[in-house]
């Protein structure tokens, strides 16, 4: 389990930093209506591949889920879960299935961006009792259908959908007992669908089991502060819970998909310019200036096929000097095209207008 890691902090460190931060987020989870496992997410990542984060969570969640339909089954809706749990067990699979085709960072991504959406809910002074139209039930198998999905694609999503929840009217206590139920099963057939993946490593399964006893002690623990918890504090901090949830994914997975795609942002100031510059595959692609004279120009990388035919016309002439390293197109006080050239040991800008001139006399300008 994160072999690397585990040598640098000890394997002991390790269990303990697992287990705390599973007890404390399904604590949470218990009091906001979910969100267990996305705020796992970050933690489990540090000890192991990512697609063997789903499983680990879901050995976990299942647990939990198991747990509290014990001590909250007098609140289980059952009409929710017969709409909720037949589409949901199918759409599951096919996220499952997913999992081994594609790298789910990208969903995670969009997910986290969908989460910091609750930003404005959570700072205004009193959040509405629902949070929305009333959803009725024949609404719910669709539902079932886009959280089985993004369950096993990601492993845990639950309190994504905890503003459906909301729109069904439904209690703190409805909410925590119909939540686990509906979710479950679709635990259960994940985790035989990553094990028969060969998503489930021995290092998933320790880490998992570790996530179940934290979670069943959580679950435990939190049912005295639910039940003297008002619908309003409760509602209040499950949308804490999806904000802090969207900005963990945000970032890490935002995080990783720039390294997978060599992107950057860098802070350049040659002479008396400023420049923002945005690199994707190792290339910068848009860069924001600040020119001498103040002005905001916008510069984008372009192919020489782009160019207007009069650019093109004099690229010839240009490249007789030195290599063509890159062209850009610059926008903000009138588009312009600055071409970098090779010359012996430093690179040369030269600024063309649309119609193939030089611009105000730049050629043979040393560029940044």
């Amino acid at each position: 389990m994160g072999a690397t890691r585990a040598g640098r902090y000890g394997v002991p460190m390790v269990v303990a930093l697992i287990f705390i931060a599973a007890f404390l987020a399904f604590v949470v989870s218990a009091v906001a209506g979910g969100g267990a496992g996305l705020v796992l997410v970050p933690l489990l990542r540090l000890v192991l591949p990512v697609a063997s984060i789903p499983g680990a969570l879901s050995i976990g969640t299942a647990t939990s889920s198991i747990s509290r339909i014990w001590l909250f089954r007098q609140h289980v809706r059952w009409d929710v879960v017969r709409c909720f749990v037949p589409t949901a067990l199918p759409a599951a699979a096919v996220g499952a299935w997913l999992l081994t085709r594609f790298d789910a960072v990208y969903v995670e991504f969009l997910l986290g961006c969908f989460l910091l959406l609750n930003l404005p809910a959570l700072v205004r002074p009193h959040p509405p009792s629902e949070a929305g139209p009333s959803l009725p039930l024949r609404r719910l198998p669709w539902l079932g259908v886009a959280a089985g999905l993004l369950s096993g694609f990601t492993g845990a999503v639950g309190v994504i959908f905890n503003r459906g929840y909301y729109r069904m009217g439904l209690t703190k206590n409805e909410i925590v007992a119909t939540r686990a139920t509906n979710e479950v099963l679709l635990h259960l057939l994940k985790i035989a669908l990553y094990a028969g993946f060969g998503l489930l490593p021995r290092s998933a399964l320790v880490a998992g089991g570790l996530v179940a006893v934290a979670a069943v002690l959580a679950s435990l623990a939190s049912r005295p502060v639910l039940s003297l918890m008002r619908e309003s504090v409760f509602r209040r901090i499950g949308l804490f819970a999806m904000v802090a949830s969207g900005v963990a994914m945000f970032s890490l997975s935002g995080g990783k998909i720039m390294a997978i795609h060599q992107a950057w942002v860098a802070y350049v100031a040659p002479g008396d310019e400023r420049e923002i510059q945005l690199y994707w595959g190792g290339m910068r692609r848009v860069a924001i200036e600040r020119e001498e004279s103040g002005a905001l120009v916008v510069e984008r990388v372009v192919a020489a096929t782009d160019l207007p035919p009069a650019v093109r016309a004099v690229l010839p002439t240009i490249a007789a000097a030195g290599p063509i390293l890159m062209i850009e197109e610059v926008r903000g006080e009138g588009p312009y095209y600055e071409v970098y050239r090779r010359s012996g040991g430093t690179v040369r800008q030269v600024e063309i207008t649309p119609q193939g001139t030089p611009r105000h006399g730049a050629i043979g300008r040393q560029g940044p």
